[in-house]
Order: C-alpha cells, then structure tokens, then sequence
C-alpha cells in the first residue's frame, strides 16, 4: 500500500452501499446521487475507492466517482470472495465485506476503472436483451416439444406458445 493512498472499500447493495476506510472507520451511505454526494465530501485526490462488480448496483456509483475525478476500481466479484475465503472470516454482513474489500484493495495490485461509453453500454444492454430473448425462446422450443409429446396437445397451448 502506497502511503498516501487512501482506500475505500466499497460493499454496495440496491438500496445502501457500506464504506470501509483503510484507517478502519465504517459508513453507510444510500445507493443514490444523495449518498453518493455524502460519501465524496469525505474522499480526497488520494482517495482510490474499491467495489466489486455486482450485477448492475455498483454501475452508478462508479461512474459518479469517475465522473469526479476519483481513482476507481472495480473488481471481479470471484477474485474478492476467494480473498476473503483466504482470510477464513466466518463472520458475512456488508460491514465486514466492505471491510475485507478495503484489505483486498491494500494487498493486491489494482486496475484503474474507466467504465464504458455510451454506445458501449447501450450495446452491452442490447447483448443482454438477445441473451434473455434465446433463452425465453428455447425454453418456448422445448415446452411446444413437450406438449408434442403428450400425444394430444391442447390447441389453445400450442397456438399461445
């Protein structure tokens, strides 16, 4: 860990993201600009926030942080868990993940974040979509092919699938 950098570890959730600090102090803040205006009044330029990436929680933090000229790094969810398997903490509440996220970020080298643009994530999305949509559509496939296989299939359930 550099002297001067401050790390943030960053435990976030749909409704509420809880902060580690690497001095040990802890804090929870609301998953909105609200909470993300809170939680930037405590950061400095030698501030390097750390999260995992969750789904779609942590997008809006991120870019807020990015957006403020803050260090960010998002990091694979996987990599973080066997981190903290390594610790063998037993205790799992956000308060101690966020807290073990801050000693991942003080042990391990980290990749600054520089999220995507604009047409990236619409294309990100869009990927997404098609996924739903082959798997929605396969699963169709295969109940048309069940009810085939019944001998007698219903008019009405062939003809709304």
């Amino acid at each position: 860990m550099t002297k001067d950098i401050k790390y943030f570890g960053i435990d976030i959730s749909h409704l509420v993201f809880d902060v580690t600090d690497s001095d040990g102090n802890y804090y929870q803040f609301k998953n909105r600009i609200s909470g993300f205006k809170k939680f930037v009044k405590l950061l400095t330029i030698d501030s390097h926030c750390v999260m995992e990436a969750t789904g779609y929680y942590h997008y809006q933090l991120a870019y807020y942080l990015l957006e403020s000229g803050l260090k960010v790094s998002v990091e694979n969810p996987l990599a973080v868990k066997r981190f903290i398997q390594m610790k063998l903490s037993k205790i799992k509440t956000d308060k101690s993940d966020s807290k073990l996220i801050c000693e991942y970020a003080k042990q391990v080298e980290l990749k600054l974040w520089k999220g995507n643009s604009k047409h990236q994530i619409e294309c990100l999305q869009m990927t997404r979509l098609l996924a739903v949509y082959t798997k929605q559509s396969t699963m169709l496939k295969n109940k048309i092919h069940g009810e085939a296989v019944l001998g007698n299939p219903s008019k009405v359930v062939l003809s709304s699938l």
